[in-house]
């Protein structure tokens, strides 16, 4: 019986351009949905979340807790902050958005897949000619489109 190699095969570690773009896409659509903001205003929007004491007329526009006459604001925009000052609410918000924008996530996820994979085999050529003359000279071997 022939003896096994034990030599693995390394890849070139490299980054793609383009899977990181369309990870991006999906990042910024996953953002929106649930916390109604871009990821800018995620990562550094205005930690405004919080509750006010009700007056008039309770619950209109806005998440109310009726028993205390207490209403949620800020909460139209989830940013991170909002997350660490007022956790229990900042997450109950991000669910409800989540349920509410499943299907529109789920679209918009869909067609960018079918996007990235059509425009890859139809931009094969040029995405190629870009790589070997613009980007390995310029980032290296390690960058590709």
């Amino acid at each position: 019986m022939p003896r096994r190699r034990n030599k693995s095969r390394r890849r070139r570690k490299t980054f793609s351009i383009l899977s990181g773009l369309e990870a991006l896409t999906y990042a910024s659509i996953l953002s929106e949905g649930v916390t109604g903001g871009n990821l800018a205003q995620f990562l550094g929007g205005a930690t405004d979340i919080g509750w006010k004491q009700a007056s008039g007329n309770v619950g209109i526009g806005s998440h109310s807790d009726l028993a205390s006459g207490m209403i949620s604001t800020g909460t139209g925009q989830i940013s991170l902050g909002d997350i660490f000052t007022e956790p229990s609410l900042a997450l109950n918000t991000m669910g409800g958005n989540f349920q509410a924008n499943i299907l529109p996530m789920a679209f918009s996820a869909f067609v960018t897949s079918v996007g990235f994979s059509v425009g890859r085999k139809l931009l094969r050529k040029p995405l190629s000619s870009v790589t070997r003359n613009i980007i390995h000279p310029v980032l290296g071997k390690s960058v590709r489109m």
